[in-house]
């Protein structure tokens, strides 16, 4: 069981926390370059640009990278945590199978794919002045390099930190599956309150935000590893940065087309957390055959009875 195998190793609780804290300490490290950048372009200007100015002040491909290097570094750090803090090795925070399931990884991130793909563009030709060309061959080449590298290590990073070390971590505390699920889905939507997206379309945004993380969660608890999640979350942000961008989005890119329409919040938000979601899951559900949802989303985390050499002889 994925959450249960965190047992077989280093759990106590002190060492999560000071986890957490090496794994922060990482991404304010990551942060210091783009910091750098930007007051080296602006000085002391700087302090009074609300966060969409700060975006802009770079060529947009290297804010790119210099927004994602931090969940690079990040993503080493909880490596290293999790290796020599936990003595776990990182298979066993990817997945309760023997090894990684590539599989399902790929299965996710094309599901995802195909339909971003469609629905931009079917929304492309029946809006088409919505849009704007804004493909140029160089810096989308550049835009290629830096995202197909940083935005699976970026989103592989959250996964692992969230559905991954804290999943497991929170288990092995309060030995349950439905507050880890909870609490990890409403932090990781939590940490999107300050995107540009949030600004503009209202705090309804959050019911996306946070019905994401719980999509993400329950693929974790129910397919007993990261594989699915890693892939679905990889394949949205990639797709989502090399298709289409806007004035108002976190990443703002280089790429295909560019959304000029007026962002609105409503059925934009909810269909895809209240139709779209379920599908996806059911999707997988049927392909893996998922079963006995209430214990593996809702029931307990036992430790497992560990045997000492004299009493298993």
């Amino acid at each position: 069981m994925y959450i249960e195998q965190a047992f077989k190793y280093q759990h106590e609780f002190w060492r999560y926390l000071l986890g957490i804290l090496i794994v922060i300490a990482a991404i304010i490290a990551g942060q210091m370059p783009f910091v750098v950048a930007i007051f080296m372009e602006k000085g002391f200007d700087t302090a009074g640009m609300d966060e969409s100015e700060l975006l802009r002040v770079l060529d947009s491909n290297l804010t790119l990278f210099l927004m994602l290097l931090p969940f690079a570094i990040a993503l080493l750090a909880l490596f290293f945590v999790v290796r020599h803090v936990h003595n776990q090795p990182f298979t066993s925070l990817t997945t309760a199978r023997k090894k990684t399931d590539w599989g399902k990884f790929w299965f996710a991130f094309g599901l995802v794919a195909i339909f971003s793909i469609g629905v931009t563009v079917i929304d492309y030709f029946t809006s088409p002045e919505d849009y704007v060309f804004n493909f140029q061959a160089v810096p989308f080449l550049i835009l290629l390099v830096v995202a197909v590298i940083l935005v699976p290590l970026q989103t592989s990073f959250e996964e692992y930190f969230f559905r991954g070390y804290l999943m497991q971590g929170l288990g092995t505390l309060v030995k349950n599956r439905w507050l880890p699920l909870i609490v990890t889905s409403v932090v990781f939507g939590g940490l999107h309150f300050f995107n540009p997206e949030v600004g503009k379309l209202g705090n309804i945004i959050m019911v996306y935000y946070i019905g994401t993380g719980f999509l993400l969660g329950i693929m974790t608890l129910m397919d007993e590893g990261l594989e699915l999640a890693l892939g679905f979350h990889a394949g949205n942000n990639l797709i989502t940065a090399l298709l289409v961008t806007a004035d108002w989005t976190a990443f703002q890119t280089n790429s295909i087309l560019k959304d000029v329409s007026e962002p609105s919040a409503g059925l934009d938000i909810l269909i895809p957390v209240l139709v779209v979601y379920p599908i996806f899951l059911l999707i997988m559900a049927k392909k893996y055959k998922w079963t006995n949802w209430g214990a593996k989303l809702f029931g307990k985390v036992e430790e497992p009875v560990m045997l000492n050499p004299s009493e298993e002889s």
